[in-house]
């Protein structure tokens, strides 16, 4: 199962989403998105000849919005995110001044050595931390009322659905992007034949000037015939 929160802690409201256990930890890893942050209690982690290993546990995610970037959330955000973390710690619950870190989920790492729910990191630089002095009981009790539950079966189909509609822009902006293309590559067309026959244009018009001297009516005499 998975557990769905709604965050308000900001006007726009997020989607932060928690694995039952280890084993949804896993589907998590599997089928996370671009636009996923990955949060985590820090002393679940271990360094081993360089490499960051981090130790199954709950891991809680949040769901960015197109136009916010992972290292740039509001404060009031990552809060929320590391209280949660915090509270669906079996070790970190029961603890004051815990530091948790959080990291995109395209940055974690997982192998077929790893046990189940455990995953390190491809950039261990790219990783931020948030100190959270005690539980916040009001934070996790607001959160709590928005919970809810769905089948870790669906998010497979879940992404891939999220997948399809991204192809889907980014062949709509292809498109937009050729057609503007196409337009400019007229506009300079247009102005290259302008420029070329600019000389021709003025010529021809002093032709139609001189041409134009003499003026007849509808009988066909013309206007000298009066003088």
């Amino acid at each position: 199962m998975v557990y769905y929160f709604t965050s308000s802690a900001i006007e726009a409201q997020a989607t932060i989403y928690v694995g039952k256990d280890k084993f949804e930890n896993e589907e998590l890893i599997k089928y996370g998105w671009d636009e996923d942050v990955w949060y985590r209690i820090s002393s679940s982690v271990v360094v081993v000849k360089r490499a960051h290993y981090v130790f199954p546990g709950a891991h809680v995610y949040l769901r960015l919005k197109s136009d916010q970037e992972w290292d740039q959330l509001p404060a009031a955000l990552v809060e929320d995110c590391a209280q949660l973390t915090k509270a669906n710690s079996i070790e970190g619950n029961k603890k004051d001044n815990v530091t948790i870190i959080y990291t995109p989920w395209s940055n974690l790492l997982k192998n077929a050595s790893m046990a189940t729910g455990q995953v390190s990191f491809r950039d261990p630089k790219k990783t931020r931390t948030i100190l959270v002095p005690t539980r916040l009981n009001p934070t996790i009790n607001r959160l709590m009322k928005t919970r809810t539950v769905a089948s870790a079966d669906g998010l497979f189909a879940e992404k891939e659905q999220h997948l399809s509609e991204l192809r889907a822009k980014a062949r709509e902006k292809a498109k937009e992007a050729r057609k503007e293309e196409e337009r400019l590559k007229k506009e300079r067309k247009d102005e290259k034949h302008r420029r070329e026959h600019a000389y021709e244009d003025l010529m021809k018009g002093d032709d139609d000037e001189e041409g134009g001297g003499k003026r007849s009516n509808q009988e066909g005499w013309d206007d000298d015939d009066f003088m």
